[in-house]
């Protein structure tokens, strides 16, 4: 056992000496001081140095590790706030015992002797070994130190322990995993548990290594793009541009005199703010500044000041369009409505304001007279409906009709007689949210709605906004247009529509939303429900004729460079350009032959073929456009058995059709051909069974049901469907069965039931229209849409015959020739009704 030696104390905080290592340390605590002190007095002057467990102030021996090194103090150098001490490791040694003497404390302690290796020549130990002072002089390399100094470290022993405690002395490790490695006794567990350090210690370096080089990148693109800005900002300097700060101070400028919303404001300033910090080499500067100007841009405040005057409309409707009176009479229905709210909000702003005067007048006279004020002796204000905000909400307009019959041309007209600004955007084919509702600011190219855009491209917060073709908007996987318009066309919710690049609420309850269609049925129930429909329909010829010569005619001329010379359309020409060359329910392919005849008259005469005045006449017509393109339905010749005259409509207008039955030969099938839908194949079905249940008043012998029936409507290239060709269907097939021709100048539309009731249909308007084209004049219609014939122009009403009919037995009495219907029979020439079995069937009312 070694000798035990009488030791003054050297508590170290936070530090622990390793055997064969030098380090200084400062000493300044009284009892550190005087524990020094004593140590010089000896001839040896050792010291024993002993790690704290807890880095206190106060030193107790509790609070000390009983391991520790043998120490001596190579030199010491005074101050006044304590000493420098340089001390050397010696030894490992063990605090037997602890006393406090004079101040400082005193151990006797005792050499901790090392467990050296069972055999230092053995293979692993000396591969450890070795292991250990690469590693070693790595982690020097690595934590920059000279080559010269690594090499002078590692070459100053070769003794595995000492070399052990060298590297734990120099590693970069916490007090308490030093203090373990000082009481590990074992060599070859002090190598291992060094090695697991300094590998430790060579990965951090890496890392930061790793991580230095990818800052220095970036700090070299930085300096070089801030590099770059600084010549490009003296560039612009010398052109004499502005300075970006001016700029900057431009917008806020811009954005402090916005009367912005308190969510809009904060938003503001937080992104000021977030821009102010990051600087300008920054990527995120540019979309801050691009969301800042956007808001800057947009009207939160501008408003157009409206002119309602129901005169000036008026004019200006008639001025713009002809015909179309239902849709001019409710446009200016909306507009009187607008006129009284707007006469109404603000009376009730002048009692409003007139009102505070007065509380005023009186708070200054009571408190004058008495020093005192009581509001409630005023009487209380009166409620005014329309008062919150004067704001003049009013219903979403939804403009129904064909292509080409003046939707949009009504929608700028109305934007013109209120004096609003207008603006439009086409939603046909938009199938992405984002269209309405704008990008997320997360995305790269973020930008706001088409809604938004729009008002910030017109610059009020209160134009006529017109949403062309709402009834074509697609769905897919990016989210469906249509439900995000819900909010835009609803007026108790848009008042804070949140568009998402903004983020915060903006007021569309100003906005007069007119939203346009061709196909009612394509737009889905909850955003029809929340418009008010207004339906065009078609024109007729004759509107036609006076739509072109009032608008069409004089700007072709004008556009193909005609307006200065004499070139006159007669009325036969334009007749025959209208029948012959277009078919529409609009006028726009009625303009582009108009635009294909004035630019065949501008080529003769810049040719020199003709001079003077050049008027074109029908045989005009044919040579310049060639032959008719359009072939309709012209009305029969004379009377067939099995072909009856039907009516059908489509967006394109309303026309007539033929319906053909023939028997033959076979076991008494139906074939339907034709390209015709379940409900028109329903509708034959239905006839067949009515004649098949009413052969004896129909006077159609039992053999014919033996034979098979075929009826077929031509144009098999187009499908149809519908039900409205029910008595059509049914006048054929009686004709065919019973061998008696069928009216060839009467043309009928109704749906028929099993019974031979004829059930109201869609569109009568525009299919009589279409008949009166053909060149018939007699038509029949369900009774229940009697009413629907005062939507006829009066000139229409005043040239056809109108035959409104409830039952299928009056339909077969008017197109038979010879028929006669009385007493629910069906007579033929002197037929006694007493003969004759019965149509009708009774049925509730």
């Amino acid at each position: 056992m070694s000798e035990r030696l009488t030791l003054p104390v050297l508590p170290l905080r936070e530090l622990v000496l390793f055997p064969g290592v030098t380090t200084p340390i400062g000493a300044g605590r009284p009892g550190t001081v005087r524990a020094i002190e004593a140590a010089l007095a000896t001839t040896d002057k050792f010291i024993l140095t002993l790690c704290q467990r807890d880095n206190t102030e106060q030193v107790t021996s509790e609070g000390l590790y009983t391991i520790g090194t043998i120490a001596r103090i190579a030199q010491v150098q005074r101050g006044l706030s304590g000493m420098q001490v340089l001390l050397h490791g010696e030894k490992r040694a063990i605090a037997m015992h602890m006393t406090e003497r004079d101040g400082f404390l005193e151990a006797i302690a005792r050499e901790a002797e090392e467990m050296a290796p069972l055999n230092s020549e053995d293979a692993a130990f000396v591969g450890l070994y070795r292991e250990v002072r690469q590693r070693a002089a790595e982690l020097g390399h690595k934590s920059g130190l000279p080559e010269e100094v690594v090499q002078q470290v590692l070459s100053s022993t070769s003794e595995p322990g000492r070399f052990a405690d060298l590297v734990a002395g120099y590693i970069d490790v916490s007090a308490v995993q030093r203090q373990a490695l000082l009481e590990t006794l074992s060599v070859e567990e002090r190598l291992r548990r060094v090695l697991v350090h300094v590998q430790r210690q060579i990965s951090v370096l890496d890392a930061q290594e790793d991580i230095k080089s990818q800052v220095q990148e970036e700090l070299g693109e930085r300096q070089r793009e801030m590099f770059l800005r600084e010549q490009l900002k003296q560039i612009r300097k010398e052109l004499g541009e502005e300075d970006e700060a001016d700029e900057l101070d431009e917008l806020k400028t811009k954005l402090a005199e916005l009367n912005l919303p308190p969510e809009a404001r904060k938003e503001v300033d937080r992104e000021l703010g977030r821009l102010e910090r990051i600087g300008r080499e920054s990527m995120e500067t540019q979309v801050i500044r691009t969301y800042l100007e956007t808001i800057a841009e947009l009207p939160w405040t501008n408003r157009s000041e409206e002119h309602l005057d129901l005169k000036a409309a008026s004019t200006i409707l008639e001025e713009d369009h002809y015909a179309l009176g239902d849709v001019k009479d409710r446009v200016l229905e909306f507009l009187a409505v607008r006129q009284l709210k707007q006469a109404e909000d603000k009376a009730a702003r002048t009692e409003r304001e007139a009102r505070e005067e007065k509380v005023e007048a009186a708070k200054d006279t009571e408190l004058t007279m008495t020093g005192e004020f009581e509001p409630a002796k005023l009487a209380q204000p009166k409620k005014v409906a329309g008062n919150k905000d004067d704001k003049a909400k009013g219903p979403i307009l939804l403009f129904i009709g064909p292509p080409g019959v003046g939707k949009t041309s009504v929608a700028k007209s109305i934007a013109r007689s209120m004096g609003r600004k207008y603006v439009r955007i086409s939603l046909g084919g938009a199938r992405d949210e984002a269209d309405i509702r704008g990008h997320r600011r997360t995305y790269v190219g973020a930008m706001p709605g088409r809604i938004i855009q729009g008002l910030k491209q017109v610059g009020t917060k209160n134009p006529v906004f017109l949403l062309d073709e709402i009834d074509k908007l697609g769905v897919s996987f990016q989210g469906d247009p249509a439900s995000a318009l819900l909010e835009v066309l609803d007026p108790a919710q848009n008042d804070t529509f949140v568009d998402h690049y903004l983020g915060v609420p903006f007021d569309l309850s100003e906005v007069l939303f007119i939203c346009t269609a061709n196909f009612v049925q394509n737009i889905p129930g909850p955003l029809l429900d929340r418009m008010e429909s207004v339906e065009f329909s078609g024109y007729t010829e004759g509107e036609k004729r006076i739509i072109a010569q009032k608008y069409l005619i004089p700007r072709q001329l004008e556009e193909n460079g005609l307006r200065d010379r004499q070139v006159t359309l007669t009325d036969d020409a334009l007749s025959d350009v209208i029948s012959e060359y277009t078919r529409e329910s609009g006028v726009r392919q009625l303009e582009r032959e108009i635009g294909k005849l004035a630019r065949k008259v501008a080529r003769k005469i810049a040719a020199g073929e003709v001079s003077g005045p050049v008027t074109v006449t029908k045989e005009s017509v044919d040579e310049m456009l060639g032959r008719a393109k359009v072939h309709p339905e012209k009305a029969a010749r004379e009377d067939q058995v099995g072909i009856a005259t039907g009516m059908y409509y489509s967006p394109t207008g309303g026309d007539i059709m033929f319906v053909e039955a023939s028997t033959m030969r076979g076991k008494g099938e139906l074939v339907l051909t034709g390209q015709l839908g379940d409900v028109m194949k329903e509708s034959a079905r239905a006839a067949w069974t009515y004649a098949r249940s009413h052969a004896a008043g129909l006077r159609i012998a039992d053999e014919m049901f033996d034979r098979d029936v075929h009826i077929h409507v031509p144009a098999g290239a187009i499908p149809k469907d519908g039900p409205s060709a029910g008595i059509t269907m049914a006048t054929a097939l009686v004709s065919a069965l019973s061998g008696r021709p069928a009216r060839h100048d009467i043309a009928m539309t109704g749906e028929i039931t099993l019974r031979g009731r004829v059930l109201p249909i869609g569109g009568l308007k525009e299919k009589i229209l279409g008949g009166v084209r053909a060149g018939i004049t007699t038509f029949i219609i369900p009774k229940d849409n009697e009413a629907d014939l005062v939507d006829l122009p009066k000139e229409v009403r005043q040239r056809v015959a109108i035959h409104p009919v409830s039952e299928l037995g009056e339909v077969l009495a008017l197109t038979l020739r010879g028929a006669s219907f009385k007493e629910g029979r069906l007579l033929f020439g002197d037929d006694n009704p007493r003969d004759v079995a019965p149509l009708s069937i009774s049925y509730p009312h």
